[in-house]
């Protein structure tokens, strides 16, 4: 059994985010780095209880950082727009 709940870490909050959610109606999470997109689907449309009709899925490579003189890599992540059947809306942030 699939704990779904592992799967999504959080929602994006940015201004593109919220601009894509408003004209295009994509919303936007970041995802744990092992997982396909069947699986972030199958989450999406279980958690929220909602029909995805497209997803896309971005892999942002490691920026590199300084701190108090040591430098490193951040770690990478995985990001998915998704955009759902025309009528259906999400409150991400409620969740």
């Amino acid at each position: 059994m699939i704990k779904y709940n592992n799967i999504i870490k959080c929602p994006i909050v940015t201004e593109k985010a919220s601009f894509l959610k408003e004209k295009f109606n994509k919303y936007s999470l970041y995802v744990f780095v092992n997982v396909n997109k069947h699986k972030i689907k199958l989450a999406i449309e279980s958690l929220f209880r909602v029909k995805v009709s497209s997803i896309n899925v971005v892999m942002v490579r490691p920026k590199r950082r300084r701190f108090k003189g040591l430098s490193g890599y951040e770690k990478q992540k995985k990001k998915v727009y998704f955009s759902l059947i025309d009528g259906q809306k999400l409150n991400i942030m409620s969740v």
